[in-house]
């Protein structure tokens, strides 16, 4: 689908206000489109040659890689305002993706061929600190996760793993399962399980089927 109607660039204007150069906008609309995909659908996948990068406008998506014993870790969302920083950098060293990035709900991409992304560096400052400013965001954040991993129990994992839920998504509910959950922080269902009704008892969270309400 193609930028075709004022809403759509309106969006891009909110969520993006960095890229203000007109001229740059300009190539925007002509080089990029518009996908609406599903939540669960996999937007990129373990060994891909990534032929685009995803501005996320609107929804949000999570981001995961596998460890060295082949279990998928959870690292950040990306919600609206947000590029996946990695799969350029794949491409960038052309290698293929080492990251899943799959919808958390139903979600709105704008797709930038990177044949475009690429020649936009060195050919606009607003889409070159854009870039460097996700490089910057997210290498924080990954920090953040290895000492989250490295470092944190796993109660103060889960706590952060749905606070961060709680805000890509924008609700205080999550649709999710304790199976889901316990993939995504490499534990087991059992554990989580248990540490989620521990999280009940002291208030902080309701627990229905498939459900889990934050009250902290």
């Amino acid at each position: 689908m193609s930028i075709n109607n004022e809403e759509t660039r309106k969006r891009i204007r909110l969520n993006f206000p960095g890229l203000a150069d007109q001229q740059l906008l300009t190539e925007l609309e002509e080089k990029a489109k518009i996908e609406k995909v599903q939540s669960a659908e996999i937007i990129i996948d373990y060994g891909d040659k990534i032929k685009f990068l995803p501005l996320v406008l609107e929804g949000s998506l999570k981001v995961s890689r596998l460890n060295e014993n082949d279990h998928e870790v959870f690292l950040y969302y990306l919600t609206p305002g947000d590029t996946c920083a990695a799969s350029f950098s794949c491409c960038l060293v052309q290698k293929r993706s080492e990251i899943m990035a799959v919808a958390e709900e139903d979600s709105t991409l704008l797709l930038i061929p990177l044949e475009a992304a690429d020649e936009w560096m060195g050919k606009y400052a607003d889409w070159r600190n854009f870039i460097f400013s996700m490089y910057d965001y997210r290498l924080f954040s990954l920090i953040d996760t290895v000492d989250r991993l490295a470092f944190s129990k796993l109660d103060e994992q889960l706590v952060d793993y749905l606070e961060k839920t709680a805000f890509a998504l924008n609700s205080k509910t999550l649709e999710t399962t304790h199976q889901k959950i316990a993939l995504d922080l490499n534990a087991s269902r059992e554990a989580i399980s248990r540490l989620l009704k521990k999280l009940e008892k002291n208030g902080k969270v309701k627990l229905e089927r498939n459900k889990i309400h934050l009250t902290m």
